[in-house]
């Protein structure tokens, strides 16, 4: 993976800012911005009136009160106060408001283009259902947060054993659902979740574990109709004696599984079985500049030979859903989109909520203001192929090309969905450094800037701070984090691997009982 230390470019009037569209009224700033400094923006020079931090606004252009504020072409808010060229512009002076958009929808229906008969391939394990796993573990999957604790022994207790040498480990899934909740979509969504993780491509076998009188049966998942049903195991600590007799059972249970998966190897695979998915997390400024676009480009990659890229985060599509519309490879596709903005909308509402409260305080520290801004950034990991299927929470990724999944923003729930689904592999970019991984699925880190990238090394698996500093492009770090998603589904390892990350979070939607 690449080297994550930068080489800054050496600070000119020409280049201490950056402007993303001609129509832009700001710019970014690129390194600390000390207040007197000459700025020069395409040939006209103007002094820094603020002290400006990196990845934050400066204005181009005299902006008066109740004018909007521009970046990326895309409008980002109102001015709160007259704004004049070379103020900072952030929170204090800049106002957010819900857009109602004029849509621009598809009056033409698609095909979704077959996947090239040669094209770059991986070394992956082939399942029966025709899915590919890029790694190859036993799982422990509690059934509610009764079993969490002794599915989490379970799989310590293998800890430092020695593994056959195609199985990746074993791994438990705890959470704290499963009970004292609604029956209805609350239920329905976390046994969808649940069966997804069960069943997924990553995992060779696989115990779901209950306490035995939980809402959340065990019977949901067994049958001769469950995915994977040859390879899965029920039990209930109630029946197996508690948890000292489940831990003894399961170590039982998972030794013959272990036999059973002994004859498996990676194969040689086309590409196109990848189904990658796409988050971001701590973001900052430089997210939608550098990580990002450099992602979207990655994206665009995975279409082109047939695989799936899944854009998650449905908070945070909000303000740009409309370039996604455009994107959409009919109306189906796109009042889906839609329909997950406005359902979110109304969940949101529920709670007194906006989603403008997304943006975190680690977020405005890195110059994002407001969610318009947060999105118009976001949504650049999914490049510009057509938008070939939008999906609920967790439900299964079946369309080639690029996806939308219906996930909350926030990053561990998020990567949740997007493995219950079917993802094998994640691209996460980070601003600000979230340090996060999941149980069955590598999860590759790209940093926004090279600060954070040299700060949080062990992390991060690639730097595109590189794009900012002019040490390289949009272009080549899309192409690097292309071939790096090949190789790591091919067994090389990313930085939340190693360092033993394994968050799992199940989306509660409803009340606790």
């Amino acid at each position: 993976m690449s080297d994550l230390v930068g080489i800054r470019l050496a600070p000119t009037a020409e280049n201490l800012v950056i402007r993303l569209h001609p129509s832009d009224n700001v710019a970014v700033v690129r390194v600390p911005l000390a207040a007197g400094t000459t700025v020069k923006v395409d040939g006209n020079e103007f002094l820094a009136i603020d002290s400006v931090p990196p990845g934050h606004k400066i204005a181009l252009k005299p902006i008066h009160a109740g004018e909007e504020v521009i970046r990326y072409g895309q409008r980002i808010g109102r001015a709160k106060t007259s704004i004049e060229v070379g103020q900072h512009i952030h929170t204090h002076n800049l106002g957010f408001e819900e857009i109602e958009f004029d849509y621009e929808y598809p009056t033409t229906d698609l095909p979704i283009p077959e996947a090239p008969a040669d094209g770059p391939s991986f070394m992956g394990y082939v399942r029966e259902d025709g899915r590919v796993g890029t790694r190859n573990y036993i799982a422990v999957v509690a059934a509610s947060n009764c079993a969490a604790h002794t599915a989490e022994c379970i799989a310590e207790s293998f800890r430092g054993e020695k593994l056959p040498d195609n199985i990746d480990g074993v791994v438990a899934f705890p959470h704290g659902e499963g009970c004292a909740m609604t029956i209805g979509p609350d239920t329905i969504q976390l046994q969808r979740t649940l069966a997804g993780t069960l069943a997924h491509p990553n995992v060779a076998a696989a115990i779901i574990l209950g306490l035995g009188c939980e809402t959340n049966q065990i019977s949901h998942y067994l049958g001769d109709s469950a995915p994977r049903s040859s390879r899965l195991v029920g039990m209930t600590l109630q029946e197996s004696g508690g948890t000292t007799g489940a831990l003894e059972a399961a170590r039982k249970h998972i030794r013959a599984l272990m036999e059973e998966c002994a004859g498996e190897k990676r194969t040689r695979v086309a590409a196109s079985r990848l189904v990658v998915g796409l988050n971001c997390g701590g973001s900052d400024s430089f997210s939608g500049i550098t990580a990002n676009p450099a992602l979207g480009v990655a994206s665009d990659m995975l279409a082109a030979v047939g695989a799936a890229a899944v854009l998650a985060e449905t908070t945070e599509i909000f303000g740009a859903e409309h370039l996604l519309v455009r994107r959409a490879r009919n109306r189906e596709v796109a009042d889906k989109l839609l329909g997950f903005v406005t359902g979110y909308k109304v969940y949101l509402n529920r709670f007194g909520g906006s989603f403008d409260d997304n943006p975190s305080p680690g977020n405005k520290e890195g110059g994002l203001t407001n969610i318009l801004e947060k999105s118009l950034g976001a949504v650049a990991k999914a490049g510009t192929s057509p938008l070939n299927d939008a999906v609920d929470y967790a439900a299964p990724v079946v369309a080639p090309g690029f996806n939308f999944m219906n996930t909350p923003g926030y990053d561990p729930v998020s990567l949740t969905g997007l493995a219950a689904g079917g993802c094998n592999l994640i691209a996460f970019t980070t601003g600000r450094g979230s340090a996060i991984g999941f149980p069955t699925v590598p999860v590759l880190k790209i940093s926004t800037n090279t600060t954070t990238g040299r700060r949080m090394k062990d992390n991060m698996d690639i730097n595109a701070g590189v794009i900012a500093d002019g040490d390289s492009t949009v272009e080549r770090v899309g192409q690097e984090i292309f071939d790096t998603l090949l190789r790591v589904a091919s067994g090389e390892k990313t930085k939340a691997e190693i360092l033993g990350h394994r968050e799992f979070v199940p989306w509660r939607i409803g009340p606790v009982l």
